[in-house]
Formats: structure tokens, C-alpha cells, sequence
């Protein structure tokens, strides 16, 4: 359960008004694609496949994760859906067995991210999983305790923020053509 007045309990409310993302793990990124274009006119999404986590660590030792996301932008939150193709120990597999979907975490974009995952671990949150993608550092923060739901801190740079800004722009005024689309159509 969905449960933000629990962080901002634990001390993190400031946290809370900085979410851009809701993020789902599912087991059929294309299925899922279909059912929330079909279902809340949620599109276009991009698609990442078999995206390079470089670096990652999960809870605390070398891990690897063969995974895909799609993403698109539905009123001010973008939609994050997320399938793990590997049975691989991750901050997903935490949360959902293979073949189990459902929700999984809030995202922040900061452009000070020891900052903002010191917020969190200052407070006693473990860090479920930290990497990068290219230049971008990631972190999730693992608040299923309180909210019910990990936290992803994302590092905000130029190349992933014009990239969140094109996702968003394809949003608007979208007819329903193409639901899914190539990261390529991002620049990447």
C-alpha cells in the first residue's frame, strides 16, 4: 500500500514533495505497455532494453541485474514499469517474486545526490541497491518498513533530464499512435 504520510512521519516529508516518478514491476513489458495505454490513455511509453547497470551493488556486494523499463509521463509523474529478466537477487526481486507484480517505488531526480541519500540513511534506511546507468547514479532506498514502498534516488544531469523532458513532451496532446517507442527516440 501506497502509504507517503508514513515518510513524512519518519522525518522525510520534505522528501515527499520532490516525487516525479511511480515506478511498477511487472513480468510482460509489452502487456504492461498495452494495459495502461489501453486503460488510462498512459503513452507514449520508451522502451530501455536490457538497460547497463554499471557498478551495481546490492545490499552491499557486486550484483547483476538483466532488466528493461519503459517509461512515460502521465500528468506531472512519469510512469516507470520495470521487468526483471534474470532471477538474480535485486531491489526488485526484494519486493516481487518472479512471476508477482505491483508496485514498487517513488523516484527523486536531485541534482545533489550524496545529499539526498544521506537523508535517507541518516534516518536508518538502508540502501537496498546503488549503480549508475552512464552518468547517471542511482540509489534504492529500501523504506518498505514505513511507506510500504522502496524510494529511487536518481542523480540529476543534463543528458537524463532532457531525456525525462521528451518523455514528458510526448505526453501531450498524445492520439494513441505508437504506444511503444525506442529509447533511440530519446537520443540514447
Amino acid at each position: 500500500m501506497l502509504n507517503v504520510g508514513a515518510l513524512k512521519a519518519a522525518g522525510l516529508g520534505e522528501r515527499a514533495n520532490g516525487f516525479f516518478q511511480a515506478a511498477w514491476i511487472v513480468t510482460d513489458l509489452n502487456a504492461a505497455i498495452d494495459r495502461w495505454s489501453k486503460t488510462f490513455g498512459v503513452g507514449p511509453f520508451f522502451v530501455f532494453d536490457h538497460i547497463q547497470l554499471d557498478g551495481l551493488l546490492h545490499r552491499g556486494s557486486a550484483a547483476q541485474c538483466d532488466m528493461s523499463a519503459a517509461l512515460a509521463q502521465a500528468g506531472d509523474f512519469q510512469i516507470e514499469l520495470i521487468c526483471q529478466h534474470c532471477n538474480r537477487p535485486s531491489p526488485y526481486r526484494d519486493v516481487f517474486a518472479a512471476g508477482q507484480e505491483g508496485f514498487h517505488h517513488l523516484g527523486v531526480f536531485t541534482p545533489d545526490y550524496d545529499r539526498e541519500l544521506a537523508v535517507y540513511t541518516d534516518r536508518g534506511f538502508a540502501v537496498a541497491a546503488q549503480g549508475a546507468v552512464g552518468p547517471m547514479r542511482f540509489a534504492y532506498v529500501d523504506t518498505m518498513q514505513v511507506a510500504g514502498f522502496m524510494v529511487e534516488v536518481m542523480e540529476e544531469n543534463e543528458a537524463f533530464r532532457g531525456a525525462f523532458h521528451l518523455v514528458a513532451q510526448a505526453a501531450q496532446g498524445w492520439n494513441g499512435e505508437r504506444p511503444i517507442r525506442g529509447a533511440a527516440d530519446l537520443g540514447f
